[in-house]
């Protein structure tokens, strides 16, 4: 945006400014998101955009911006939003590459725990650990059945064999000693907040990755289906993909998956535990060979046939690299994340190491802190200077207050001096966060422009649904009205009433087909053409529209017999009993399409009178700028 200051207004609403940076950000961020071509010209984004301040003019006139409700959210979301910029990214990273290269191996491991409090005496925590030091020598000696036999009661010491997991599934000290220790050795004693432990590692193997697969799906019945049997239809699928049919074509034809049909039935890769059905999930890995095809089974969506098509290892870290992330930030690898963000921060914020201040407040405390009655002195200098976070000060006054608070949290056991060094340390990781929390649109534009984007995205949603949607799905007696007004935009398109017949055999169809005209029945028709447990033909039965995925695009819509069509790889004919032509949808039919015309409508009358409510002004100079810049990218 060299070619534009960032002082170029390039309009105003009653006389509030729009600067042209803005609209440029906003025109290249959605740029390839439009998909009507017009939008793309600079002129007619304008008016998008233009209408879009002017939706917000009018939030603003109305006090939206001041509902409590509102205000509650878009600090929730800013909240959320702030912790993905409050950390330095460099070892994010890092911990995300280990962790990926941690879910492509799976550990197999058993371990020995000495369990000790976190907060045990020194004494207490060299007894445990000279205690798994021997027991690490009896399980390299005695091997780990006899030392578990022995040892092992379920309370402070335990002999677990832990089966295989990967990255995540133990805390990270843990994880770490068992990704670090060679298949058939002994780590060495470390601790975690459970205690000291070894860990033997058994085995090692690649993790399962994703799988390709098609499948076609016979939807479990609801009310008013068609298909009284799913379980009968998807076994007579079946017998056809053993009497050697595409299982491609046969999916096109009769999986009731709409979004897969078209393709095959081709589903995008998955992994374990990625799907809503571990039963789907468990026979498509189950599939060991390309090409080879499960039997009909049964999930909470209906009945499925699956074919493998691919199987890969885990994938590409780009495409698990957000996921990885979220968990690197809930585990206990967020320390280390933590730790390194405060240490950054007090460099940016020219915070010094040493707080010679420390040394007056250990002073001060007396043993009345373990009673919890202390108090600060009665000559306390509280305006004294005591720490600098880049602009913001801290007297001694604020941390006096902030130990006074925290003399529950400590006991005779912890020293004045660690009390001090302990609460200057927790004071000194909140002050820091607090700063850059609070300056963060001041320091991160990009956090800024998302921030104020959805704050501007909360206001229209109101608006909306007040003016709006509320309006168009309430008003009952204007709904009726819009529609005795527009009828002719409700219509049912042509549909018949039909039994369909399809096989891959010409020869089969032709016998369907003599049958169907003899008003035989289709459970006679099966009996004679499905002989020797082979299906030959399938039938597809009730009210159908035109398009219908069983329908060549050129049928007849005539009653009787229909021709016999060449389809999907096969033949299908049809006898249709009812020709049902375009009519008229009642209100009640018509209802959810009446309601979102109505809405537009309304809308459009809404624009109008909002560009008569404000006045915008649009700076010719400053849009001929724009358009240079835009169309010269």
């Amino acid at each position: 945006m060299a070619q534009i200051n960032s002082e170029d207004i390039l309009f105003t609403v009653d006389e509030t400014p729009v600067y042209a940076s803005e609209f440029v950000r906003v025109y290249n961020k959605n740029l390839d998101l439009v998909k009507d071509e017009s939008q793309k010209d600079v002129d007619a984004y304008l008016q998008l955009f233009i209408n879009y301040k002017l939706k917000l003019a009018e939030a603003k006139s109305l006090k939206l911006d001041e509902k409590g409700s509102y205000k509650r959210e878009l600090k929730s979301y800013r909240n959320q939003l702030a912790q993905n910029y409050l950390t330095d990214n460099t070892v994010t990273d890092e911990l995300i590459e280990e962790a990926y290269a941690r879910t492509k191996t799976e550990v197999k491991a058993r371990h020995i725990l000495v369990r000790i409090d976190e907060t045990a005496s020194a004494s207490d925590t060299l007894a445990a650990y000279m205690k798994i030091v021997k027991l690490r020598n009896r399980l390299i000696d005695e091997g780990f059945d006899t030392v578990k036999k022995e040892v092992h009661d379920g309370k402070t010491i335990f002999a677990e064999d832990l089966g295989y997991f990967s990255a995540f599934k133990m805390v990270y000290s843990f994880e770490n000693a068992a990704y670090k220790t060679q298949v058939g050795d002994v780590s060495q004693p470390f601790r975690t907040r459970f205690g000291y432990h070894v860990v033997q590692v058994l085995d090692k193997r690649p993790a399962r990755g994703t799988v390709t697969v098609s499948h076609i799906m016979v939807e479990k019945n609801k009310e008013g289906d068609t298909i009284s049997d799913p379980e009968a239809r998807i076994n007579d699928i079946y017998k056809k993909l053993n009497q050697g049919e595409s299982f491609e074509s046969l999916a096109k034809q009769f999986s009731d998956d709409k979004s897969s049909a078209d393709r095959g039935g081709e589903l995008s890769p998955f992994s374990m535990g990625q799907l809503s059905s571990p039963e789907f999930e468990t026979a498509a890995f189950n599939l060991v060979i390309v090409g080879q095809v499960s039997e009909p089974f049964k999930t909470n969506f209906g009945w499925h046939i699956v074919k493998l098509l691919d199987k890969k290892p885990v994938p590409p870290l780009e495409e698990i690299k957000a996921e990885l992330e979220e968990k690197v930030k809930q585990d206990s690898r967020s320390k280390i994340i933590d730790e390194t963000r405060i240490q950054n921060l007090m460099t940016r914020y020219k915070v010094p190491e040493d707080q010679p201040a420390l040394s007056y407040f250990v002073k001060i405390l007396n043993t009345n802190y373990y009673k919890q009655t202390w108090e600060l002195p009665k000559k306390f200098t509280g305006d004294k200077l005591f720490l600098t976070i880049d602009t913001k000060t801290y007297s001694y006054q604020d941390f006096g207050d902030y130990i006074l608070k925290r003399q529950p949290l400590f006991s005779e056991k912890v020293s004045f001096s660690d009390i001090i060094d302990i609460s200057y340390k927790t004071f000194l990781e909140d002050a820091l966060k607090t700063y850059q929390d609070a300056n963060l649109e001041n320091e991160n534009q990009e956090f800024a422009d998302i921030v104020g984007e959805y704050r501007d995205g909360l206001l229209l949603f109101d608006l909306m649904e007040t003016e709006i949607w509320n309006a168009g799905s309430r008003d009952t007696v204007a709904l009726q009205a819009f529609y005795d007004a527009n009828k002719d935009n409700y219509y049912w398109n042509k549909r018949i009433d039909a039994v369909i017949a399809s096989s891959v055999s010409r020869k089969d169809i032709k016998k369907a087909a003599k049958l169907l005209k003899k008003d035989v029945s289709i459970d006679n028709i099966k009996a004679k053409l499905n002989v020797n447990d082979e299906i030959h033909v399938i039938f597809t039965t009730g009210i159908l529209e035109e398009n219908h995925q069983s329908l060549p695009e050129d049928f007849e819509f005539e009653t009787g017999m229909s021709d016999i069509y060449e389809f999907n790889d096969g033949y299908i004919v049809a006898k249709v009993k009812e020709v049902l032509p375009k009519t008229l949808k009642s209100y009640d039919e018509a209802k959810g399409n009446v309601i979102s015309d109505f809405q537009t409508d309304k809308e459009d009358r809404w624009m109008q009178d909002l560009h008569a409510k404000y006045t915008v002004s649009v700076n010719e100079s400053v849009l001929t700028k724009v358009r240079n810049l835009i169309n010269n990218q």
